[in-house]
This record gives structure tokens, sequence and C-alpha cells, in this order.
């Protein structure tokens, strides 16, 4: 079952290569998404495809890189956007 998440990560999640480890990881499981750095310090994740990678995903996003400091993660449903790949955007 194809499934799409929105996901915020909290903590030290910035200047610690939290969006290209995302990237390099979304790119392992095969989920298509994007990441982003937010104005208030925290790290905003679309990602959507299989279920089960998608879940991987989100475990991975609990600890992150190792410099991250994870604090929180909020994640909500969202509706299916097709993505083509998975992408780091600024």
């Amino acid at each position: 079952m194809i499934v799409h998440k929105n996901v915020r990560v909290t903590g030290k999640v910035q200047g610690v290569f939290f969006r290209a480890s995302t990237a390099d990881k979304a790119k392992s499981l095969g989920v298509n998404g994007f990441v982003l750095n937010e104005p208030a310090g925290s790290v905003y994740i679309e990602v959507e495809g299989e279920e089960s990678a998608v879940n991987e995903l989100i475990e991975w996003a609990k600890v992150g890189p190792p410099r991250a400091g994870v604090d929180n993660l909020e994640i909500t449903d969202g509706d299916l956007q097709s993505f083509k790949g998975f992408e780091i955007r600024r």
C-alpha cells in the first residue's frame, strides 16, 4: 500500500547533514518526496511510497545522522503527490 506522510523533525537537526542523510536514506529505501530546512530550525519531510519503507525512513529520522539530536517528530498523513524521486529543497 502506498502512503504519504508529512514529518516535522525538531531538535538539533540543522547544520548536521540531516537533509543530505535523509535524501540518501530515502533513495536507498526507494521512497519519493523531499526534505527541507524550516526557518524555525526544524526539518520538514514529505515522503511517499510503500508503507513499510516509509515507516523505516520515519524510524531512521527519530535518530537521524550521527551529529543530530532529535527531540521530536510530528507525523501526519497526507494526500499522494506522485513525487518522482527524492530531493533536497532549499
